[in-house]
């Protein structure tokens, strides 16, 4: 009797500590579930205009020869007396006409017309109207000249605006004079380098290589193709391949030139590459939210121990754009059904893919892709007060009186990467008036692109001696 009353005593404990288990283990998949499924976004007004600051100035601390990093900032700062909401709207434009640009290119399959160890830059934003949002600081020529410069992954040419001036757009410093460098060479007509121009014409006068590069918002850089020694803070990279313009038209804002990031032969990347083990990286700050500035890095120090990596992808046709690969898009904890693979496929003659861009604000997706992407973070996003379109944005909502507010996930699945957006990411303030927009935008061009707000936060490495683009979450630190 009492064997069996201990036993029914053993069972019952037995039985109390599987239930508790039981019920611990549902608690946490509970608990992992809806924490995968919905975070919070603190609600934030649009940042006032930036202000124009250097702390890594020209008599900063030299880098070390492996590696230099500069400061960026935004094209905001060179606008003068805006409102957020005229600098807001001001960058959607720009926007548009940039991803027009970015279209027609691909579909064009042609390169950007043009021609195109470490050190690292703060980054700022802006030139024309569709050829990057971010810019730097950095020295041209024997004694270096400082002068702000476009950074732009779109891109492949680097040049800036040079006496004499045929024709010169307003720039924040004086324009860069190569008579007055030591290190200042023409670059004669019958070179290699000149014929890697797509382009490229011949001055009989000077004998010197001649280029040219045209945007797609009408607006166009001609003049001396050259070579010349840029300067990082203090680390020199000679001979770097530049267009030296004589006549610049077109919608250009405060910055001297313009830095091109692509992929393409006469890029700096490519020109530079042994000098940094071909590897950059950048940081780009939501300036609703950190104090921090954005920044980019050039060598090994540019790549993030944290960092996920996707393989680069190649376009036979086009070798500006980095090319990833995208798989699907998960929102909420679940992959959105009819977001697949073959939306984002390059095809055989050029068309399609998915690029990362610098330049880019808002992230565009193939219209299909798109709809079901909007379609699934709607039924997500049920319980928030819907707002009317805005610009180019059919997801709005009114979030005027709240402080925060639970939304889904948005989760990007690259070959080999997981990328886990930030709330603010994707969910951002239009006006001062409450009203947030979902921050993705659809396109019926075939090329899709990853903007940079979708980019805030994370140190996005550029690893081209491994072909692989990595993404460090909260790496701006």
């Amino acid at each position: 009797m009492n064997s069996y009353t201990t036993i029914t005593v053993s069972h019952s404990k037995m039985e109390e500590k599987l239930f508790l288990s039981a019920s611990l283990l549902a608690l946490f998949l509970c608990v992992s579930t809806t924490s995968s499924q919905t975070q919070t976004l603190l609600l934030r007004t649009l940042p006032d205009p930036p202000t124009l600051s250097w702390p890594e100035s020209e008599t900063a601390e030299p880098d070390p020869e492996s590696t230099f990093s500069l400061h960026l900032h935004h094209v905001d700062a060179l606008s003068l007396n805006k409102t957020p909401s005229q600098l807001f709207n001001l960058r959607l434009q720009r926007d548009a006409k940039r991803v027009k640009t970015l279209a027609f290119l691909a579909a064009a399959n042609q390169t950007r017309p043009g021609y195109g160890s470490g050190f690292a830059s703060s980054v700022i934003s802006g030139l024309a109207q569709g050829s990057g949002e971010y810019f730097t600081r950095l020295g041209v020529g024997t004694p270096p000249k400082y002068v702000y410069m476009v950074l732009d992954t779109g891109s492949d040419v680097v040049w800036l605006q040079c006496a004499p001036c045929t024709k010169c757009y307003a720039q924040t410093d004086p324009v860069f004079d190569p008579l007055k460098s030591k290190s200042f060479a023409g670059i004669p007509c019958g070179s290699s380098l000149c014929r890697r121009l797509d382009s490229p014409g011949c001055s009989r006068k000077k004998g010197v290589c001649q280029y040219q590069v045209s945007y797609g918002d009408g607006s166009f850089t001609v003049g001396d193709f050259s070579t010349e020694t840029l300067t990082f803070r203090r680390a020199q990279v000679p001979r770097v391949a530049l267009g030296c313009g004589h006549d610049n038209e077109g919608l250009f804002v405060g910055a001297a030139g313009l830095l091109g990031l692509g992929r393409g032969g006469l890029s700096f990347p490519i020109q530079a590459g042994a000098r940094f083990n071909n590897k950059f990286s950048y940081c780009l700050t939501d300036r609703t939210a950190s104090a921090k500035p954005s920044s980019i890095v050039f060598g090994d120090s540019a790549v993030s121990r944290t960092a996920r990596f996707t393989p680069l992808l190649k376009n036979p046709k086009l070798d500006t754009f980095y090319y990833l690969e995208l798989l699907g898009i998960s929102v909420g904890g679940a992959p959105v059904r009819g977001i697949s693979a073959s939306l984002f496929r390059i095809g055989s003659t050029g068309d399609g893919g998915v690029i990362i861009d610098s330049g880019t604000s808002v992230t565009r997706l193939t219209r299909p892709a798109y709809v079901a992407l909007r379609d699934a973070f709607r039924v997500g996003a049920s319980h928030l007060k819907r707002a009317p379109e805005f610009s180019l944005f059919d997801t709005c909502f009114d979030l005027s009186g709240l402080s925060e507010v639970k939304v889904p996930t948005v989760v990007f699945h690259f070959r080999g990467a997981d990328v886990s957006l930030p709330a603010s990411n994707y969910l951002i303030p239009v006006d001062n008036n409450g009203s947030f927009c979902f921050a993705f935008a659809g396109t019926m061009s075939g090329l899709s692109i990853i903007g940079n707000i979708q980019q805030q936060g994370f140190r996005v490495v550029f690893d081209l001696a491994g072909s692989r683009v990595g993404f460090s979450p909260r790496g701006c630190a």
